[in-house]
C-alpha cells in the first residue's frame, strides 16, 4: 500500500506475533497488555481509521518490542511482506469496523473491511503458511476476534448464546462479522489453517472511542450534555472489561484448540438504562458537583435494535481455565477514573467530525 509507514527498518529477528487493528480500542489495550505481561515483540498493523488512535499507544512509542505499520489488512502485498520479513508465530486479528449505528448509515465500509478484508488477509496467510517448515506450520495460530452479535437477539427467558448457537445477525455490522467468522471456519476446514475464533460480549474500558454507550455517557456527563438512551432503555447486554478480554485472547492463543470457537463474557448482564444510572452514580461519587441522572434523555430507538444478548462462557472456563477478574462495578470505576485522568486523550478524539456524528445520531 502506497501510504504504508513502517516504524523501523530492521526485522524483529526473534519470536513474535502480528496484531491487526492494534490501534483501535480493544486492539490497543491488548497490545499494551501483551507487552506488559508476555513481553514478546509484536508488529502492529492498523489502517488508522477514525477509531484508530496512536495516542492510545503513546506509552510504548519508543519501545523496541513494538513495531507499528500503517496499512490495510486487504493489502496483500503489504501483508505478505510483513509475513516474510518477520515470520510471526501467530496472528491476532482485531481489524474491523465495529459500530452498529455506523453500519446502518453506511454498510459498505463494513463489508469491505470485515468481509473482503478478512478474506484477503486469510488468503495471504494461507499461501505463506503453506510454505513454512513443518514444525513452524504446526505451531502457527491465527486468532480471529469476533462478537456475540452474530448470534442475533434473545428473548427474556432464552438461554445465553453458546458456541453452538445458530448465527442470526440482525445488523449490517453483525452480518459482516458473521461472514468473516464463516470464512475463518472455512479456511480451517478446507485448507487446514490452524484458526481460533473468539466471540465476545460488549467491551468497555479505557481508550474506547466515545461513540459507544459507556464512553459516550461518561463524556456527556462530564460536559453536562444530554445522556441519550435508545427506546425504553431496557435492551440488555453482557458487559466485558477490556482488560479481561485481553487476558482471554492471550489464554485462547496459548491453550485453544485449532478450529474451535470460544465465547468470552463478563458475567454482567444489564439493561442499558441500568448501565447509564450506574455511570451517573460513579461519576457523582468522583465529581459531586455533577448530577448526571437529570441528563438522561430517551431518544428514538435504533432500527432493528436487538433486545438482549447474553453469553455462556462455560467452555472457555471449563477447557482453558479463564474467568473474568473484574465485576461490572469495579471495571466501571477503573474506566471512569481513566477518562477523568486523561482529558488530553478525550480532547484529541472529539473533533468536529465526531461532534457532527453524535448530534446527527441522537438528534
Amino acid at each position: 500500500m502506497a501510504n504504508a509507514k513502517l516504524a523501523g527498518a530492521k526485522s524483529l529477528a526473534h519470536q513474535m506475533i502480528l496484531v491487526t487493528g492494534g490501534a483501535g480500542f480493544i486492539g490497543a489495550n491488548f497490545v499494551l497488555d501483551w507487552l506488559a505481561r508476555a513481553g514478546e515483540p509484536l508488529v502492529n498493523l492498523d489502517k488508522l481509521t477514525y477509531a484508530g488512535n496512536l495516542t492510545s499507544l503513546a506509552s510504548i512509542a519508543t519501545d523496541a518490542r513494538h513495531l507499528f505499520v500503517r496499512g490495510d489488512i486487504g493489502d496483500a502485498g503489504l501483508v505478505r511482506s510483513l509475513l516474510e520479513r518477520h515470520r510471526p508465530r501467530a496472528i491476532v486479528n482485531f481489524a474491523a469496523e465495529t459500530h452498529v449505528d455506523r453500519s446502518i448509515h453506511g454498510p459498505g465500509d463494513f463489508i469491505q473491511t470485515n468481509v473482503v478484508g478478512t478474506f484477503a488477509l486469510l488468503d495471504c496467510i494461507r499461501a505463506w503458511w503453506r510454505e513454512l517448515p513443518p514444525t513452524a506450520r504446526d505451531a502457527f495460530r491465527f486468532l480471529h476476534v469476533s462478537t456475540d452479535e452474530v448470534y442475533g437477539s434473545l428473548g427474556p427467558g432464552d438461554p445465553p448464546f453458546s458456541e453452538t448457537t445458530a448465527y442470526a445477525p440482525n445488523s449490517p455490522y453483525a452480518a459482516s462479522k458473521g461472514s468473516s467468522d464463516h470464512l475463518v471456519r472455512a479456511y480451517h476446514h478446507t485448507y487446514g489453517l490452524p484458526t481460533l475464533t473468539t466471540n465476545c460480549s460488549n467491551n468497555y474500558g479505557p481508550r474506547q472511542f466515545p461513540e459507544k454507550l459507556i464512553p459516550l455517557m461518561i463524556v456527556n456527563a462530564l460536559e453536562g450534555r444530554p445522556l441519550p438512551v435508545y427506546g425504553d432503555g431496557r435492551n440488555v447486554r453482557d458487559w466485558l472489561y477490556v482488560g479481561d478480554h485481553a487476558s482471554a485472547v492471550r489464554t485462547v492463543l496459548e491453550k485453544g484448540r485449532p478450529g474451535e470457537t470460544y465465547n468470552v463474557g463478563g458475567n454482567a448482564e444489564m439493561a442499558n438504562i441500568d448501565v447509564v444510572r450506574t455511570i451517573c452514580r460513579v461519576v457523582h461519587a468522583r465529581r459531586p458537583e455533577l448530577d448526571c441522572e437529570r441528563l438522561v434523555t430517551f431518544v428514538k430507538d435504533r432500527p432493528g435494535h436487538d433486545r438482549r444478548y447474553a453469553i455462556d462462557a462455560s467452555k472457555i472456563r471449563r477447557e482453558l481455565g479463564w474467568t473474568p477478574s473484574e465485576t461490572f462495578e469495579s471495571g466501571l470505576r477503573r474506566t471512569i477514573d481513566w477518562y477523568l485522568d486523561n482529558g488530553d486523550w478525550l480532547a484529541s478524539v472529539q473533533n468536529a467530525e465526531y461532534r457532527k456524528w453524535v448530534d446527527l445520531q441522537y438528534a
